[in-house]
């Protein structure tokens, strides 16, 4: 049986730009043959056991030749399987898409094309620089660079292109700009016109020069920018400078650090990169869901009698709402006559998303604000189930039962250390700020490092925590921590992030 082969462009770098599209083909994907730019963000996609190829190109250096690449899609295809092709930008931009699909076409094998958003257009857009511009450029062209100007057998015409109106976009051409540059002149472009140079467009190492055609070789060596790179040559080149925006971004210039458990650091990370930052996703955790216990099965058995329940995390809701389904229950299995507590407004959420209201979210989201938003509740006798981590603070069930309530703690998950990439870690402690949103990720974190790099935190990375629990371990295991967020949630913690930074030095 033939399987099927998805075509995917992966976009210019920001993950964000991946299509719909080509994020469900990688979600389902088990090959997935792989760029080197452009990619490396929408690996975590992947479904854990898919088999990953590396086809990378970079200069000198070519993981796997086309033909390989060609081979290796017939041969996975045709074994059944499901296979992504993922490649930089647009497959059909310069991108040798059609090539492999006419592979995959004259093997047999089924395939579908996924457009990615093509550097052409989406690097000079996060430059500030739009290709079509009213008054300005009413048409654009997209070439490559890659050909060498003044070989007597290259296809480029840059005399004609120098003839043709609009904006000139060059693709793979910063090692041959100098020649690039000289053929435009000769053939008629201004050297006076406003040209640019963008590397690593969309991405947090977005770099930009703007100057004219005649001075922008030059401008780019002493700024020191290569490949890859997007070349814009027009009058739209000059407007960069008023209608920039990315390098407003509050974060940018900044590299922050997420110790999250991988399944839940995408909330944080996009919005880390929304605002400007490089994210490097160290998750320090990963949530694991206990095995079902005695103490677990009397309580779901006794639901019913509970006259309080209390969820202390967005972990906990998941793990008893599992646990109620692997026994053919749901949300109306909780008492209607019951008090449901939420620690926070994540907790609540994640409650409704079940169809559960919570009944009473505390002012502060740690286990003294949920005893406090308590303090005029009767609570002698009342049977009360607390749902929550293995190795939680006892400061919630103790003061529970120091009002007399029949508290059962029923633990249904733990935070195990998750093992990391050393690669990773040297990132996260040349870093500028590392974040912290629970006690168990400032150990497990710190649990990755050994005497050395312990010793490299001092004066490295600034530390922003979630609240003061988290702050409390952070200082417990020798960090300083720099900022605490006020309201202990992702929001609040990256509030918390962006007045540091306001009140640092300026982003280097």
């Amino acid at each position: 049986m033939s399987g099927f082969v998805h075509l995917v462009g992966a976009g210019p770098g920001d993950p964000g730009l991946l299509t719909v599209a080509g994020r469900r083909a990688l979600e389902r994907a088990e090959v997935v043959v792989y760029d080197r730019l452009g990619t490396e963000e929408l690996m975590p996609l992947c479904p854990p056991d898919a088999v990953l190829l590396n086809a990378g190109k970079s200069p000198g250096r070519q993981a796997m030749t086309q033909d390989e690449i060609n081979a290796a899609l017939v041969e996975h295809g045709a074994a059944g399987r499901r296979v992504v092709r993922l490649k930089g930008g647009d497959p059909f931009v310069f991108g040798r898409g059609g090539e492999e699909a006419e592979a995959l076409r004259a093997a047999g094998v089924e395939y579908a094309v996924v457009p990615g958003i093509t550097s052409a257009i989406a690097a000079p857009a996060y430059a500030g620089i739009p290709v079509t511009h009213r008054g300005v450029a009413t048409s654009f062209t997209v070439v490559t660079g890659h050909e060498d100007p003044t070989k007597e057998s290259e296809q480029t015409d840059w005399d004609a292109l120098a003839r043709v109106p609009g904006t000139l976009v060059i693709l793979m051409g910063m090692g041959r700009l100098a020649a690039i540059s000289a053929a435009l002149i000769a053939g008629g472009r201004p050297p006076g016109q406003p040209a640019a140079a963008v590397q690593w467009g969309t991405t947090p190492r977005q770099r930009r020069v703007v100057a004219t055609l005649g001075d922008l070789p030059a401008r780019v060596r002493e700024e020191g920018l290569g490949s890859p790179a997007v070349v814009v040559v027009g009058p739209v080149a000059g407007l960069a400078e008023g209608i920039d925006w990315i390098e407003r971004r509050p974060l940018r210039g900044r590299t922050v650090v997420v110790t999250r458990a991988r399944a839940q650091a995408s909330e944080l990370s996009d919005r880390l990169r929304a605002l400007g930052a490089a994210v490097v996703e160290l998750p320090a955790i990963r949530i694991s869901p206990l095995p079902g216990t005695p103490e677990l099965d009397d309580a779901l058995t006794r639901l019913d009698g509970y006259g309080l329940i209390v969820l202390t995390s967005v972990n906990g809701v998941d793990a008893l709402f599992a646990a109620l389904a692997a026994r053919g229950r749901d949300a109306r299995a909780l008492p209607a006559a019951a008090t449901v507590v939420a620690i926070g407004p994540a907790t609540a959420e994640r409650l409704a998303a079940h169809g559960v209201r919570a009944d009473l979210v505390p002012e502060r989201f740690v286990a003294e604000g949920i005893l406090e938003s308590l303090a005029q509740t009767p609570l002698d006798g009342v049977p009360v189930l607390v749902a929550r981590a293995r190795g939680s603070r006892p400061e919630l069930v103790d003061g529970l039962r120091a009002r007399c309530a029949h508290v059962d703690e029923v633990e249904l998950y733990e935070a195990v250390p998750e093992p990391a990439d050393p690669d990773a870690v040297a990132a996260a402690l040349a870093a500028s700020h590392l974040t912290f949103t629970a006690s168990s990720t400032v150990r497990s974190f710190m649990g990755l490092l050994g005497p050395g790099e312990r010793a490299a935190l001092r004066g490295g990375p600034r530390v922003v925590s979630i609240g003061p629990v988290t702050s409390d371990t952070a200082r417990a295991e020798g960090l300083e921590v720099h900022a605490e967020a006020a309201e202990h949630t992702i929001p609040g913690l990256v509030a918390a992030l962006l007045a540091d930074v306001a009140a640092a030095a300026p982003a280097p």
